[in-house]
């Protein structure tokens, strides 16, 4: 196994339009291009990012398996590009209510996925959780997945770091209240960040892990999202941040 000293990440913010399943692959096959360029070696991308953040009620034709083609492509980004790729969607459960899914490919290969555990509020009327928290090792570095509420439970930031993970990448979209019309931008990012640091950097700190986060950002039909990306230190140290709402890559290494 490939084993790097340093490894670069690209923690994206991404415009991720509900239902538009091609129009999001091509989106991605741009931030891939780039962080290519910029020799990045992981890219994560937000929550959800190539369904968008559906119900899946009004939109099942954009609830996928993981066989589906749309998956398949962004494996085969994965061989295209040379990358580690964080990508997320809705996930056909044929026992119930869709999982929350947020799969790892490497090289043209699905190394596996995360479900998201966290389901409460109005996602419960939607999703099922997931019970597992399995991790991942590219390049030498063992990682976990979290997925945006479960910024809420310490638990699974403890049970990764018992199982050795360097880092966790929070995937995340969580939509702001309010009217789109009398969108405050800067609360909502304002509202996202300190979430994130008030909680990821506790953990990290009492962890002693990195963590890396990559929102959805920007307008949606119905529905609106901050952006922000932050990359933690295992001292609770916010290391990088991309210092706004907009859609764009933040850069990182470890």
């Amino acid at each position: 196994m490939e084993v790097k000293k340093n490894i670069k990440i690209g923690l994206v913010q991404m415009n991720c339009e509900k239902a538009a399943i091609e129009r999001n692959l091509l989106m991605m096959d741009e931030y891939l291009s780039k962080c290519k360029t910029n020799k990045v070696d992981i890219v994560c991308f937000p929550e959800m990012n190539i369904t968008g953040y559906i119900d899946p009620n009004q939109h099942s034709s954009a609830v996928l398996s993981l066989d589906h083609n749309a998956i398949k492509q962004v494996i085969q980004y994965s061989d295209l590009y040379s990358l580690c790729i964080i990508a997320g969607f809705v996930e056909y459960n044929p026992e119930g209510k869709p999982y929350i899914n947020q799969f790892v490919s490497h090289n043209g290969k699905l190394l596996g996925y995360y479900r998201k555990k966290t389901i409460k509020d109005e996602e419960a009327d939607w999703f099922s959780p997931g019970d597992q928290q399995p991790t991942f090792s590219v390049l030498g570095l063992t990682f976990g997945l979290s997925i945006c509420a479960d910024i809420d439970d310490p638990n699974i930031f403890g049970e990764y770091a018992q199982k050795g993970v360097k880092i966790v990448f929070e995937s995340a979209a969580p939509g702001l209240y309010g009217e789109q019309e009398n969108r405050n931008w800067l609360s909502g990012y304002n509202w996202w960040r300190n979430n994130c640091f008030e909680k990821l950097g506790k953990y990290a700190s009492e962890e002693s892990i990195f963590i890396g986060v990559a929102t959805q950002s920007g307008r949606t039909v119905d529905e609106d999202f901050p952006g922000g990306g932050y990359l933690f230190n295992p001292h609770g140290e916010c290391l990088a941040e991309s210092g706004d709402m907009d859609a764009d890559v933040l850069y990182v290494q470890i």
